[in-house]
C-alpha cells in the first residue's frame, strides 16, 4: 500500500510537470506578488522531509510563491507531494503556490533566475557546504537544516561562508528545533534559578556535568505517513555520520543551556572521547524504509555478510569552558510497538540534577524530573521549586512525587506541541532576524563552535 501511494502521488505530480529535460511547474499566482512580502523562498535539492516541514505552516512575511530547484528524481517529487498535502489537508491547510525547476543544472539555475532571497537547504548533505558557500558569495541568506557540514574538512569553508556572510550583511542560520520543546525549556530555565539548581557542577569524564543522549529509527511515521528515505540517507558520505548529524542538535543544545547567550569559540572546545559504531540493516528492512529492490552501488562499500553497516550511531565525551559533557546518539531500525525516539538528558547543579526522560515509563513522552536533592527533604525542597515554577511564563505547572527521592514536574498539553510543528517556531524566529537584519551576536560563534566540536570528535572516533 504504502508503495502504491507513494507512486500515485509521482504520477499526480508529473502530470502537472509535463514532459521534457528540464521541467517547470507554472505559479497561479506569479511573481508580481514577490514584491509584497519580506521573504521569498528557494528550496534547493530536498531530499529530506524537514524541508517541506518548514512549509508546515505559512507566515505572513514569506510569499506564498515558493520556488523549488532540484535534480530530477523521487527526492523533490515526494517534497512537492508533501506540500501537497500542507495545502489540501482538511484542518488548517496551506496556500502555498510552487514553481519547480529540474535539470542537472537546478543550482546554476537558481543563482542565475535568483527569484527568492533565503535558500533554503534540507537534503544530501555532502555538497552543502558548497551549496552554502556559492549562496552566500551570491549575497543570499542560507536557512540550513542540520548538519550544515559532515566532515572536518568542510569546517574551515563553513567558516569562511560565515566570514563572508557577515561582511555582505546576509544570515546563515539552521535549524534547532530542541530548543523549543517545551521540557528542554524548563530545563535550561530552572538551571538558571540558584535557588532550585544551584550552580552547574564542573563534572568528572566518569559523570559528567551534562548528558544528553537521544536514540532514533529509520522506519517511522511523519505526517501520518510512513517516512519514505532515499537510498542516500544510509550513506554516511553523503548523509553524514551519526556523530556529526543528530549529535548537532545535542551539541547545540549543551551550549544553549549551560552557557546562554554567551560567545564561545571552538578554543573552548576539548573532545577527549569519541567512538562510532554501524546499524545492521538487512536488505528486506532497507527496502521497506526506501522502496528499493537493491542496495545501490554507492553502499556497495558498507555490505558485510548480505547487509548494510551504517555508521549512524556515535558518542563523544568532551569539555566546554571546563565542564564535562556527554552526547550520544543511536540509530535503531524500528520502535517497538506503541514508541518512538527517546531522549535524555541530565544536568547536574549543586543543590539538584535536572533530568528529562522519556523511556517506557514516561510513555514515550518526554517528562521533566528532579532528582538527587542535597542539603534537604524533598517536602522542603518541593516548596522552593513550586514557588520556581510560580514565576516562570507556563501556567499549571505542578509537582508530584516520583519515589522517595524525586518529584516530576506536569506540564499541561497545552504545551506540548510536536517535532513537525518546532519547525514554524524556529522558522518565525528566523523571520524575527531576518527583519533585524542580523542574528545574535553569540548565534554565529555559536554555529561555528558547534561545528567544530562535532567534526572534532569524528576525527577522534575514525583515530585521525
Amino acid at each position: 500500500m504504502r508503495k502504491i501511494l507513494y507512486l500515485t502521488v509521482i504520477v499526480m505530480i508529473l502530470s502537472s510537470c509535463g514532459s521534457g529535460g528540464s521541467k517547470q511547474q507554472k505559479s497561479k499566482s506569479g511573481n508580481d506578488m514577490e514584491s509584497k512580502y519580506q521573504v521569498s523562498l528557494m528550496t534547493v535539492d530536498p531530499g529530506h522531509f524537514h524541508a517541506a516541514l518548514v512549509q508546515r505552516k505559512m507566515y505572513t512575511e514569506v510569499n506564498p510563491v515558493v520556488n523549488v530547484y532540484a535534480p530530477e528524481g523521487p527526492d523533490y517529487l515526494q517534497h512537492l507531494g508533501r506540500i501537497r498535502g500542507f495545502n489540501e489537508r482538511s484542518a488548517d491547510p496551506t496556500s502555498w503556490d510552487v514553481i519547480v525547476f529540474t535539470g542537472d543544472d537546478f543550482f546554476e539555475k537558481m543563482l542565475e533566475e535568483r527569484p527568492g532571497n533565503v535558500v533554503v537547504l534540507s537534503g544530501n548533505n555532502l555538497k552543502k557546504s558548497e551549496y552554502i558557500t556559492r549562496s552566500v558569495n551570491a549575497g543570499l541568506n542560507v536557512y540550513a537544516d542540520k548538519p550544515m557540514i559532515i566532515t572536518p574538512e568542510d569546517f574551515p569553508i563553513l567558516e569562511e561562508a560565515f566570514k563572508v556572510a557577515g561582511e555582505k550583511g546576509i544570515l546563515i542560520y539552521d535549524i534547532m528545533t530542541e530548543r523549543f520543546e517545551v521540557t528542554t525549556i524548563l530545563q535550561k530555565l530552572l538551571s538558571l534559578n540558584e535557588e532550585v539548581f544551584g550552580k552547574l557542577t564542573p563534572g568528572t569524564q566518569k559523570e559528567p556535568a551534562v548528558s544528553k543522549i537521544s536514540v532514533h529509527h529509520f522506519l517511522k511515521m511523519v505526517a501520518g505517513a510512513p517516512n519514505i528515505r532515499p537510498g542516500w540517507f544510509f550513506d554516511v558520505e553523503q548523509q553524514g555520520e551519526g556523530i556529526v548529524d543528530v549529535t548537532t542538535h545535542l551539541v547545540d543544545l549543551v551550549q544553549w543551556e549551560c552557557f546562554p547567550e554567551q560567545i564561545l569559540s571552538p578554543d573552548d572546545v576539548d573532545v577527549v572521547e569519541a567512538k562510532r559504531w554501524p546499524t545492521v540493516i538487512t536488505k528486506d528492512q532497507f527496502r521497506a524504509v526506501t522502496n528499493l529492490d537493491q542496495f545501490p552501488d554507492y553502499l556497495q562499500k558498507d555490505i558485510k555478510n548480505g547487509n548494510l553497516n551504517v555508521f549512524a550511531n556515535g558518542e563523544m565525551i568532551y569539555k566546554l569552558k571546563g565542564i564535562w559533557a556527554k552526547v550520544s546518539v543511536e540509530w535503531k531500525y524500528e520502535a517497538p510497538p506503541g514508541t518512538g525516539d527517546t531522549h535524555y538528558s541530565v544536568m547536574r547543579g549543586t543543590k539538584c540534577d535536572i533530568v528529562i526522560k522519556q523511556g517506557k515509563e514516561e510513555k514515550f513522552k518526554p517528562t521533566l524530573y528532579i532528582e538527587n536533592m542535597k542539603g534537604t527533604s524533598v517536602k522542603e525542597f518541593s516548596g522552593t521549586l513550586q514557588k520556581a515554577l510560580a514565576s516562570l511564563p507556563y501556567d499549571g505547572l505542578t509537582i508530584e512525587p516520583a519515589g522517595l527521592t524525586s518529584l516530576k514536574i506536569n506540564i499541561p498539553d497545552k504545551y506540548r506541541i510536536t517535532h513537525e510543528e518546532h519547525f514554524g517556531q524556529v522558522t518565525e524566529k528566523f523571520l524575527e532576524y531576518m527583519k533585524d537584519g542580523k542574528l545574535p551576536d553569540w548565534e554565529v560563534p555559536g554555529m561555528i563552535t558547534k561545528y567544530h566540536t562535532t567534526t572534532s570528535a569524528l576525527m577522534k572516533a575514525r583515530g585521525n
